[in-house]
């Protein structure tokens, strides 16, 4: 497991150079500044479409959306030919590229364990196109696709649970970290570069323009996220080891974390109470699976 750190640990060098595709207080931009200071330079980044296209000081490569999972089985592959099996093999993929399109590549490498990293921001929906829904939106968000109407008012159906997905290949490392929480969120790459095999990082990225926020609110919207349950931090060993990484004596309600935002503006008393008994049955079950350290799938 992960071993805690502080912030005076933080590595100091930058590895990114982020572009004018990214709008102010972009979640996913400062995702992919603390991962790769964390991975460090001895890294290939792999890319598919996503939002921002953030640069790093590092090779890259790139390819479409379903060839995510092939290419990065390429790569390590080819690494490894040549006797170079010290090399970070990454694919930083947004949550379109990781829940949905690229499923299938990725489920594929995660059931051969390949020896490579998926890093997804995961913003919650297709950013860099216009914000239309995707596996990895909340239910009754509003998107450009899920919008408000008269019948239907956001999306119908809940956030697919890909890390959950991901336990059931049986792979050796998959953790949840936030930007809110960039100790834990390190702490977890640390940990994952000393291990051999596939190893998935879910990053919860808030974008202000989908989801509507003020800009200054990135980080503050981040930690709220993860102390009303929202986004709960978490690891996963093999497929059956599983410790909950923040666990207060009480969570904060789940309206603190909706109210602020306008794409959850239109939610009903009853949509909102529904969401927050979802998470106190989500979150009673992964306390019963902190102190068994088993997980419950």
């Amino acid at each position: 497991m992960s071993q805690r750190i502080t912030r005076v640990q933080i590595p100091l060098e930058e590895l990114t150079i982020t572009p004018g595709s990214a709008c102010q207080g972009c979640g996913a931009a400062l995702g992919a500044r603390l991962a790769f200071k964390a991975l460090g330079p001895n890294t290939i980044r792999h890319g598919v479409p996503c939002c921002p296209d953030s640069v790093t000081r590092t090779p890259r490569a790139s390819a479409v959306f379903e060839g995510g999972g092939a290419m990065l089985t390429g790569t390590w592959r080819g690494l490894k030919a040549i006797g170079r099996e010290d090399v970070q093999v990454v694919g930083f993929f947004g949550d379109g590229g990781t829940y949905d399109i690229g499923l299938q590549g990725l489920s594929a490498a995660a059931e051969r364990n390949e020896n490579i990293w998926v890093i997804t921001k995961d913003n919650e929906a297709y950013m860099n196109t216009g914000n239309q829904r995707s596996g990895a939106t909340p239910i009754y968000a509003r998107t450009s696709t899920t919008p408000i109407g008269t019948l239907v008012k956001g999306k119908q159906e809940g956030k697919k649970n890909i890390p959950m997905i991901f336990a059931a290949h049986g792979v050796p490392f998959i953790a949840t970290a936030s930007v809110g929480y960039p100790e834990d969120l390190i702490a977890k790459i640390n940990y994952g570069k000393t291990v051999y095999g596939f190893k998935l990082l879910i990053i919860q990225t808030p974008c202000p323009v989908g989801w509507r926020f003020d800009s200054a609110k990135t980080i503050e919207i981040a930690r709220l996220s993860v102390q009303t349950g929202m986004w709960p931090l978490y690891e996963i060993l093999d497929g059956k080891k599983f410790r909950l990484n923040f666990k207060p004596r009480k969570l904060k309600p789940v309206t603190d974390y909706l109210n602020i935002q306008a794409r959850f503006r239109h939610l009903t008393e009853e949509e909102t109470a529904q969401i927050q008994e979802e998470i106190d049955e989500r979150w009673t079950k992964f306390v019963k699976a902190d102190e068994t350290g088993e997980v419950i799938l």
